[in-house]
C-alpha cells in the first residue's frame, strides 16, 4: 500500500474483541461528547473495548487475555423452528468429523494470504465442535471428547448470531494464543452465556443460531492509521482517552465491510467504541497506534450442524437416523 510500516505486532500478547451487527450509517465525525450508534459508550455494534487493566465483567483464566465486544441488539428474532435436534456427539463417540455434506459459509480470502498461500486451518469441524459443546451444556451432558482438528495454538473469536437476519448474540475472543481445542471449548460457552450484552443462551434459540469460528493471523503494528484494507484486515487501536487513561478497541476483518464505513468511519467509530467522548480530530487520529491483522472465518448455521451431523453419523454405518434425546419425549 505504499506507506511505512512498523515492527510487527505481537499478537499473542494483545487483547480485544470482537465483530459486527446489521448495517448501520456512521457519520465521519460524531459530535462531541457523543457515544456512536447505540449511544452508552458502544451499544450497538460489536467492537471491544476496555481499559488497559482490562474489562469489567470479563473473567479471564490466568495469563489469559479476553475481552467482550461492545454492541449488538440482545433478543431472539422469528425465525424458522426446526424439528427436535439430533444428539451431537456429547460425553463419548467419535470425536471427529467426516468433511461436510453440505455448503458452509467460509471467508478463506482475509486469512489465507492470496492464491497459491497455505492451506486454512478453520474448518468446518470447528464449527461443529463448538455447537457441540453448548448443546452439551445446555442440555447438562458430558462434554464432548476432543476433536480431531489441529491443536495448534491461535488467537480466536467464536461468534453466535442468530435469526433469519443473523443478529449478534454473542461473541468473545483472544488475542493470546490457545491451544485450539481448549480455547475453542472456553470461548463458545464464554460467547454463548457471559457476554454482558445479552442475557445467557437458552435451549430454545439453538435452533435459529449461526456459530462463526474466527482464527487471527498475521499480526502487524504500523505506522499510518490508514495503513489497512477494509474487507482484508481486522483492526486494534490502542489511544490515550481525553482523561489519561489507555484504552483498546477492535472490529474484526469483516465488520467495516459489512456496516459500509470506509477508514476513517472505522477508525471513529472505534474510538467511541473504547469510550472517547471527546471531538475527533485528525491530529488526535494520528496519535493512535494501529495493529493490523488477518482472520480464517468459517460459519455454520445449526441446520447444516444437524446435517454434518446425521452425514457422520451413516458414515460410521448406522443406517437409521439418530433418536432424539429424552429430554424431546
Amino acid at each position: 500500500m505504499g506507506r511505512k510500516r512498523c515492527v510487527g505486532g505481537d499478537g499473542s500478547k494483545m487483547a480485544a474483541g470482537c465483530c459486527g451487527v446489521k448495517k448501520q450509517k456512521l457519520s465521519s465525525s460524531p459530535p462531541s461528547g457523543s457515544a456512536g450508534p447505540g449511544g452508552g459508550g458502544g451499544s450497538s455494534h460489536c467492537g471491544g473495548a476496555a481499559a488497559a487493566g482490562g474489562e469489567p465483567g470479563a473473567l479471564p483464566p490466568p495469563g489469559i487475555a479476553r475481552l467482550n465486544g461492545l454492541g449488538g441488539l440482545a433478543g431472539g428474532a422469528a425465525g424458522c423452528v426446526l424439528s427436535p435436534p439430533l444428539p451431537p456427539n456429547c460425553g463419548g463417540g467419535p470425536g471427529g468429523l467426516s468433511p461436510p455434506a453440505v455448503s458452509l459459509l467460509a471467508s478463506p480470502g482475509a486469512g489465507s494470504g492470496g492464491p497459491g498461500c497455505r492451506k486454512m486451518v478453520v474448518s468446518a469441524e470447528m464449527c461443529c465442535f463448538c455447537f457441540d459443546v453448548l448443546y452439551c451444556h445446555l442440555y447438562g451432558y458430558q462434554p464432548p471428547r476432543s476433536p480431531r482438528f489441529t491443536n495448534d495454538p491461535y488467537p480466536l473469536f467464536v461468534t453466535w448470531k442468530i435469526g433469519r437476519d443473523k443478529r449478534l448474540r454473542g461473541c468473545i475472543g483472544t488475542f493470546s494464543a490457545m491451544n485450539l481445542h481448549s480455547g475453542l471449548r472456553e470461548y463458545t460457552l464464554t460467547s454463548a452465556l457471559k457476554d454482558s450484552r445479552f442475557p445467557p443462551m437458552t435451549r430454545d434459540e439453538l435452533p435459529r443460531l449461526f456459530c462463526s469460528v474466527s482464527l487471527l493471523t498475521n499480526f502487524e503494528d504500523v505506522c499510518d492509521y490508514l495503513d489497512w484494507e477494509v474487507g482484508v484486515h481486522g483492526i486494534r487501536i490502542e489511544f490515550i482517552n481525553e482523561k489519561g487513561s489507555k484504552r483498546t478497541a477492535t472490529y474484526l476483518p469483516e465488520v467495516a465491510k459489512e456496516q459500509g464505513w470506509d477508514h476513517i468511519q472505522t477508525i471513529d467509530s472505534l474510538l467511541r467504541k473504547g469510550g472517547y467522548k471527546a471531538p475527533i480530530t485528525n491530529e488526535f487520529r494520528k496519535t493512535i497506534k494501529l495493529t493490523r491483522y488477518r482472520s480464517e472465518k468459517m460459519t455454520m448455521s445449526y441446520t447444516e450442524y444437524l446435517a454434518h451431523r446425521q452425514h457422520h453419523h451413516f458414515q460410521n454405518g448406522i443406517g437409521h437416523p439418530l433418536p432424539p434425546y429424552n429430554h424431546y419425549s
